[in-house]
């Protein structure tokens, strides 16, 4: 696995050098784009829009276009404009994990010591641990600032990049709809319908079981079987008596453990 992100540590005097590798790859299905006349490959080319000519990658430049002239910019600028942030994730605050809201969270990486930084990597780590608390800061990858939370577990450090504030949509704009009349009964009968359904979370018996189906269906159109869409079944239609809903489904979970 190569790293996508070589740079340190810091927090305090204390400077890690680190790297870090991405913690999730996609499981999704690789499908082609094909032309639907006679299936072949569509093919996309980094176009010069005024001649029409292809541009090999070695000659495209990254520029601003600043009141209709384009300003360029190279690699040394973005250096330039903070060169620690290029290569440097300076803790600013420690805080507990549970404060941060979820909507903030973006991609996980996994952070492992250069060999020069290991003693003081392990040191972080453990403080971590033992204090239950994760750092935060910030960080510059791919010419992009971000918020950076580093926290602890048993084997090493895991970064997971969060959003700025001003990053995250205020729901102000949207139309919703004003809470309606809640009985007592049926707060009451939800309640304990979460209750009955409530256990501890386990990620590993959650499975994209909609990629095998598509796998499935490819297996089967590769041998000329061609099954007509199920359609989805609507269990309640009536969405008036949430009483009888609630009473339905309490009976369907008792059932099952039953």
């Amino acid at each position: 696995m190569r790293p996508v992100w070589t740079g340190s540590v810091g927090f305090g005097l204390v400077n890690i050098p680190v790297k870090l590798y991405s913690a999730i790859e996609s499981t999704g299905i690789d499908l082609d784009m094909l032309d639907k006349n006679d299936h072949a490959k569509i093919k996309y080319k980094r176009v010069n829009e005024n001649s029409g000519e292809e541009v090999v990658w070695e000659n495209i430049i990254k520029g601003y276009n600043l009141d209709g002239d384009y300003v360029i910019l190279e690699d040394a600028d973005f250096e330039r404009a903070n060169a620690k942030k290029t290569k440097t994730i300076e803790i600013n605050d420690f805080v507990n994990i549970q404060e941060i809201d979820s909507i903030y969270y973006e991609a996980p990486y996994y952070v492992l010591p250069d060999k020069t930084g290991t003693k003081a990597y392990f040191l972080l780590k453990e403080a971590l641990l033992k204090t239950q608390k994760a750092g935060v800061g910030s960080f510059v990858m791919r010419n992009k600032e971000g918020l950076a939370v580093l926290r602890a577990t048993e084997k090493l450090i895991i970064l997971q990049r969060i959003h700025f504030q001003e990053e995250i949509r205020k729901p102000d704009d949207l139309e919703i709809p004003e809470n309606g009349e809640i009985k007592a009964q049926e707060l009451k009968m939800a309640i304990t319908l979460i209750d009955q359904i409530t256990a501890p979370f386990d990620i590993s018996k959650y499975k994209d079981n909609y990629k095998d189906e598509i796998l499935k269906i490819i297996k089967e159109k590769s041998q000329g079987i061609q099954k007509p869409p199920q359609k989805l079944k609507v269990v309640n239609k009536s969405t008036q008596n949430l009483m009888e809903q609630l009473k339905a489904s309490l009976e369907i979970k008792h059932k099952k453990v039953s």
